[in-house]
């Protein structure tokens, strides 16, 4: 035999040994098929494949995001609105992600922008706004549940951006500014109705001592006689405080 046709033999069985020796990662999964039938799920590690019999498709176990472009909806108190959305996904079943559907990825982006349509139709439009954790297990719940047959497991879902006509802002802000109007009036109506209370509970108190009265009385006169130039006039009740009576006796 010839040296060339040693050469030949060898370069050959390293293109079969180079085709039937794959190595799967921790995350890869391959499923492998048998002249057309799935045969089983192999990896990670070393996976041998019988040349020209057997071939395999390559699974990623690892999470993956899909972008949900905007959705054109109308929300249950009829405003229009463009939503968009991202979905975390990943397979725990590498059979039924190759058997179950041609395009697992493809299909999810799909049912995800569906589902989204839908439940944004079903919900107001304060509840987009204001309850938007609700609104995303929700999602998540149905995304899952849709899913679920193709081998995948949807973990999370997010509603990115909600936008609304022009003149909903407009019209959202004119309420937000008669709520904080409310609010102010409310605040300003329960402090004039402790400092009510309060001078109430103050005035029985004087009521039931005179001499209360003349220290208000002084103490009210040495706060205005901090102006140099104000004229103080004293009744005569209480001149006595100022040694005033004795003066006019004299």
């Amino acid at each position: 035999m010839s040296l060339l046709w040693v050469i030949g033999i060898v370069i050959v069985l390293l293109i079969i040994l180079a085709y039937a020796i794959r190595i799967a990662r921790e995350y890869e999964r391959y499923v492998v098929f048998r002249l057309g039938r799935f045969v089983g799920v192999r990896g990670p590690g070393v996976v041998l494949i019988i040349p020209l019999v057997e071939r395999v498709v390559k699974v990623d176990l690892r999470v993956f995001v899909l972008d949900v472009p905007p959705q054109d909806a109308i929300t249950l108190d009829n405003v229009p609105v463009g939503v968009n959305a991202v979905v975390y996904a990943r397979v725990f079943n590498p059979e039924k992600a190759i058997l179950e559907v041609e395009n697992y990825g493809y299909a999810t982006s799909q049912i995800s922008q569906t589902t989204l349509r839908s439940i944004i139709g079903k919900a107001s439009l304060d509840k987009i706004l204001s309850e938007r954790e609700k609104v995303n297990s929700e999602l998540q719940e149905v995304i899952d549940k849709e899913t679920d047959p193709w081998g995948l497991k949807v973990s999370t879902v997010e509603v990115k951006d909600v936008k609304i006509p022009e003149s909903m802002y407009r019209a959202m802000a004119r309420q937000a500014e008669a709520e904080r109007d409310r609010r102010g009036r409310i605040i300003l109506a329960d402090a004039e109705l402790q400092a009510s209370k309060k001078l109430k509970e103050a005035a029985e108190i004087i009521s039931k001592s005179p001499r209360a009265l003349q220290l208000r009385y002084l103490q009210t006169l040495a706060e205005i006689a901090t102006e140099k130039s104000a004229t103080i006039v004293v009744p005569m009740e209480f001149a006595n405080i100022f040694n005033l009576g004795e003066d006019k006796k004299k």
